[in-house]
Formats: C-alpha cells, structure tokens, sequence
C-alpha cells in the first residue's frame, strides 16, 4: 500500500458529508457537505484546509452519484482527486451492522447484502449507506472501500444488558436487541477520555454522554461498552430533538386503538415530532435556553424533562460500573452548553461528580475537565471525532491486509 489518504463518507438520506485525511498524521485537507441532493436547491460546500476557504456551489444534484462526482471533481480543483494513487482507501460510517458485524470490514458483495438485509432495523439510516457506497465502488472499483458500523462497538455488551424481556424465540426470529448507535463516537470519546487522565483505556471506566440532536449515553468498563441508551432503533433512551426516548411501549398501542393512529403516523410522531420539538416547538438548545431566559415555562418544562432523563441515566449507569473515574460530554449539546453539563451533574456530590463553575463556562476548543482539582470523579468536555475515527480504523485495517 502507498497511499495515506483516506477519504470518509457519510451518506445520509438527502446528504452526503466527507472528509479526506492524511493519516500520516491524521492531518484533513478537505472537508465538505453536499446538501438537499434530489433537490432543485442542492447545495455544495467544500473546504481545502491548507487554504481554508469555503466554495458553495447551488443547482440541482439529483443523486448520490452525481453528488460524489461533484465532490470528486472539487477535490480534483484542489489537487487531491479520487484518482491520486495516495487515496489508500474509503471510509463508510455505516449505522446499522447487526450481531454480525463488530468491527471494520473490508466491502464485498456478500458485505453489502447483509448490510441491505438488516435495513428492516434501520429503515431511515441504511439504505442511505448502502447507496453511497454502490457509488463509490463505481468511481474507484479497484480501491479497498470498508464500513466502520455505529453499532459495532456496543457489541461488547453482556446479554442482560442487551437483551429484552420478551419471548427468546420471538425475538431472535426478527434479531430484537438492543444494538446501540454512535458507536465510532463512544469509542472515540471514551478513549480520548482515557488519554486526557493519563490512563490507559483499560484502566478506566467511562459514561459517555453524546448529546446532539440525536443523544445517547453510554457506560464503559475498560474500553469496551457494558450498557447503552439506544436499543433497536436510535429511538430508545434519552430525550433527544425529535425523538421521545423512552416511552411506555403500551403508548402505541393507546394510540392506535383511541387515537385511531397509523403504525406509520406513530412512527412519525415518536421520532420526528416529539423529545424537545414535541415538548416546546424548538429543539436547539441555545433557543430554548434563550426562551427560559424570558420567562417562557414550556420551554423550561421541556429542558427540566431532558435534565431528569439524563441524570436519570448518569445515575444508573453509575450502578452499572460500580465504579466510575469520568463522565464525559460530547458532540454539539454536550461540548457547548454549558448549562446542560451543570444542571446535569447537579445533586450528584454524593457520587462525586461536580462540576467547577467557572471551568464549565470557559470556551475551549480541545478536551479539557470541567470538575474542581482532585475530584473523585472526573467530568470532561470531549469533542467528538466520528470521521477521524472510522479513518483510523479504515486506514488500520487496510494497512494490515496489505
């Protein structure tokens, strides 16, 4: 292998995020997000870092194909094309590997096909994957392409831990468990935690918390995920932008038989018109936080809802390790509201977890800790890095077959 680049893709539904780097030293030199694709108001935004100049570009981009023929072509303006023989291989953030997918793999036929058989659990994330990677391998078939799954590193948890309580054969019969999300994130974070300890990962026990506007929580003991908030679907756990979390699953079937609500219409609700935006209209953090501010008592009730949940969750997965050394906050809720750290280690003193005022208010672009000097527990901003992440263990996996 000569090449040192990789590029990341992250293909969603209607967009496709990438990042190409270097990882000689991990090192980005571009970046960018195509937009709306299917759309007539298609936009392209693309960033070479040595210049660090943004070029956006609008018009119809009908698909993911013409979508990654674009971003091709800007890469090529930049000198760092798909065709370059130091792009080692690509990257994809695929969301939903199942059981049987619990690390890196390098993209065959048969990959892509369990890949398309497990779109059933996640309906919205997968055939989205699975399309940019189609194109991808149609651009470069001669270049190594893997999937880095989110799922892959909750597979380290215990069957009482990842199982339901319901029929075994029921359940297996239609691969009902609890799989977890944000994997490549966890895992980043958790270890990145370790780092800023000057510990080793398997020394120490982490709960991570991912808040953005999807969230998740995470408990680990030694570098491997024991317990986490997501379950089958992204759905299950905290309250997050849109989605209501954990709900009483007779809730469903309240609605369908008294509200006379479609699988679908429920579907849609639970994921799309509840957490925060269900509870006040709004479901960024700064707006809702600007609305307490003024008074305004629904958005204050609604913040009070994710504050309980998530403590709710610090708490349980305190008892889950036994022991814990950090909590850890991340991605954009996490890294920059500083109001949701504090009022969600508050009262936990007893645990030893507190956070130092003045320390949670700075603005800093790197990990740093947020609780007193010598506290028993450490809390931690931590950004997160999901591209880097599956780069690494791209570039990891292509290095050692080669």
């Amino acid at each position: 292998m000569t090449g040192t680049r990789v590029l990341v893709l992250n293909s969603g539904s209607s967009s496709l995020k990438y990042q190409l780097l270097d990882m000689r030293d991990s090192r980005r030199l571009a970046v960018g997000l195509v937009e709306r694709i299917g759309e007539e108001t298609s936009r392209l935004r693309h960033t070479p870092v040595a210049d660090g100049t943004a070029r956006e570009s609008t018009g119809a981009v009908p698909d993911h194909d013409a979508a990654l023929k674009a971003v091709a072509a800007e890469l090529a303006r930049d000198g760092l094309g798909l065709d370059s023989s130091e792009l080692a291989a690509i990257g994809h953030r695929v969301v939903h590997g199942g059981r049987r997918f619990t690390e890196p793999t390098v993209i065959d036929d048969a990959v892509l096909a369990e890949i398309e058989r497990l779109i059933p659990v996640a309906p919205l994330h997968n055939p989205a994957n699975l399309t940019g990677i189609r194109t991808a391998r149609t651009l470069r078939p001669d270049l190594p392409q893997v999937a880095v799954f989110d799922t892959a590193f909750h597979t380290t948890m215990p069957e009482p831990a990842a199982r339901y309580a319901i029929d075994v054969e029921t359940a297996d019969a239609h691969r009902i468990r609890r799989y977890g999300f944000h994997g490549t994130s966890h895992a980043y974070v958790s270890r990145e935690t370790a780092r800023l300890l000057g510990r080793a990962p398997e020394d120490v026990n982490v709960i991570v918390l991912h808040l953005g506007n999807g969230a998740s929580a995470s408990a680990v003991r030694g570098g491997r995920c024991v317990e986490t908030s997501m379950g089958l679907t992204p759905l299950e756990g905290l309250v997050m932008g849109t989605r209501s979390g954990d709900t009483d699953p007779a809730v469903v079937f309240h609605l369908m038989r008294v509200g006379g609500m479609s699988a679908d219409e429920i579907d849609d609700l639970l994921n799309k018109r509840s957490g925060l935006v269900g509870l006040c209209g709004d479901n960024d953090m700064r707006e809702i936080r600007r609305r307490i501010d003024e008074g305004d008592e629904r958005a204050k009730l609604a913040f009070d809802i994710y504050i309980h949940r998530l403590k709710k969750y610090i708490g349980a997965y305190y008892a889950v390790l036994g022991r814990v050394d950090a909590v850890t906050f991340t991605a954009g809720v996490g890294e920059n509201a500083a109001p949701v750290r504090e009022a969600a280690v508050a009262g936990l003193a007893e645990l030893g977890i507190v956070v130092d005022g003045e320390r949670n208010a700075e603005r800093a672009d790197g990990p740093r800790l947020i609780s007193p000097a010598h506290a028993r527990v450490a809390v931690a901003v931590v950004p997160t890095d999901e591209e880097r992440e599956i780069a690494a263990q791209t570039y990891a996996l292509v290095e050692k077959n080669d």
